[in-house]
């Protein structure tokens, strides 16, 4: 199965270097963040941007959301980060 749109599950550092290497693969990345972090780096860095229902970094936590952007994003995969 080849990867087109991979969810990055994190933020930070972690999710700037996996969304870089996916766009020298030709992968597509889409970010989750709550409401809090609308200013965070990697929203920038990602092709598409999910807000979560969530607040602060137990946001990124909540299994079901992260699922349900995935999908709602035709993501193929999901980097946890």
């Amino acid at each position: 199965m080849t990867i087109k749109t991979l969810l990055v599950a994190n933020r930070g550092e972690i999710a700037i270097r996996i969304m870089r290497t996916a766009a020298d693969l030709g992968i597509g990345t889409v970010a989750v963040y709550p409401a809090d972090h609308t200013n965070s780096l990697h929203l920038r860095k990602a092709d598409e941007a999910v807000q979560l229902k969530g607040h602060s970094a137990q946001a990124y936590l909540d299994v079901a959301d992260i699922i349900a952007a995935a999908k709602g994003s035709n993501c193929d995969a999901i980097h946890p980060g």
